[in-house]
């Protein structure tokens, strides 16, 4: 009796790729294994054949060997195509997915013990003068650093850690559950691939312990708030000689007495006597590189805003100068003696008594307020 084409075994066709070779003989042999047909020998023949067209056709030597000399090129007997293990066939494509899944399938390589530290975060309060001129400043972080004793490595000094036996150094170790093949995270060195004998006693094996660190942290000129610094590698250090992580300091700059930040403008309000607004003059405004002098024109109304071109904040982001906005208040005079009292009456009873109109906004205020009453009036 002839033996069946192995091709028709799997259901595929001649011209088939080892994709679908693969997905042909995955479908087939969850069908057909004995496990889920128990006791029948039609099932567990037929199982059998799979393994065998699979062995077969996904070796693309003896695959060659067999479209070119059929059956007779494989035979173990004939000398060409050499004997095959069914079983080696299943555990194969079945590693392969559950491979994909926990990590790795047969022939993994070993599992480095080596592992990254994890990335920290600090937040920093800096004055307005440090965030626009920059600075440098030391801070204490709590966060695991490298044991000096054993310089990471978590043995003993004098010692070193040896292969995990049980996973071999792979970390992993297969567990077998019915016709699938599982592997699991070496319960033995979880994970690392590695069992330490004798660890060092001041991190307990760890290669690190919990500790403070001072790190310098550089201010750029111009940062703002909510700008992020990243210092790479000023994070936790790794494991097992794993680089250490990165540090993120985020940026908070606390409210001055003087100016307001939006961008790289800065905003100050400047208060004037009621003289220099009615007569004009010069007055001493402050920028943050220091005090420059300001002209206030005649007749200058309270909260008119004047520009300081280039007198604001270089961005670290951008290569220019931000302006500088000064608002000015008029201030009403206080503690006044009766002479000056008098002198402001006369004044006030001088002006309410002119012919020419010296109040700008009286027209527009009372045209406004007469408007409004006959609205609601109506």
């Amino acid at each position: 009796m002839s033996e069946q084409d192995l091709y028709q075994t799997l259901g595929i066709e001649k011209n088939s790729s080892d994709a679908d070779i693969k997905k042909a003989y995955r479908k087939l042999a969850m069908k057909y294994h004995p496990d889920r047909n128990p006791g029948d020998s039609a099932s567990e023949q037929k199982f059998k054949s799979i393994q065998k067209a699979y062995a077969i056709l996904s070796d693309k030597q003896k695959r060659a060997a067999y479209d070119q000399f059929g059956h007779a090129g494989v035979n173990p007997q004939g000398g060409m195509g050499g004997g095959f293990n069914p079983g080696d066939a299943f555990n194969d494509i079945f590693g392969d997915v559950f491979g994909d899944i926990f990590g790795g399938g047969r022939g993994q390589t070993r599992r480095s013990s080596a592992q990254r530290g994890s990335d920290l975060r600090y937040e920093i309060n800096l004055t307005l003068e440090q965030a626009v001129f920059g600075d440098k400043i030391n801070v204490d972080i709590p966060s695991y650093n490298q044991c000096n004793i054993c310089n990471g490595s978590g043995a003993k000094k004098g010692t070193t850690a040896t292969r995990c036996v049980k996973c071999d150094g792979r970390g992993a170790v297969r567990v077998q559950q019915g016709f699938f093949t599982l592997q699991q995270t070496c319960p033995e060195c979880r994970g690392s691939g590695e069992t330490i004998k004798d660890p060092c006693i001041d991190c307990s094996g760890a290669g690190r312990k919990r500790s403070n660190r001072t790190i310098a942290i550089k201010i750029p000129p111009g940062v703002d708030n909510a700008d992020r610094i990243r210092l790479s590698g000023e994070g936790e250090a790794g494991i097992k000689g794993g680089p250490s992580g990165d540090l993120y300091v985020d940026v908070t700059v606390k409210k001055h007495e003087i100016f307001e930040r939006e961008g790289n403008h800065l905003i100050c309000t400047i208060p004037i006597s009621f003289g220099k607004a009615v007569l004009g003059g010069v007055v001493e405004a402050p920028t943050i590189d220091g005090a420059v002098n300001l002209t206030i024109p005649a007749e200058t109304q309270s909260g008119k805003t004047f520009r300081l071109k280039g007198k604001g904040i270089k961005s670290y982001r951008e290569n220019f100068n931000g302006d500088l906005y000064c608002t000015v208040q008029v201030e009403t005079p206080i503690n006044l003696s009766d002479e000056q009292k008098e002198i402001l009456r006369n004044f006030d009873y001088s002006i309410n008594n002119s012919k020419t109109d010296h109040r700008p906004n009286k027209k527009s205020w009372t045209e406004s307020v007469s408007d409004f009453f006959k609205r609601i009036s109506e």
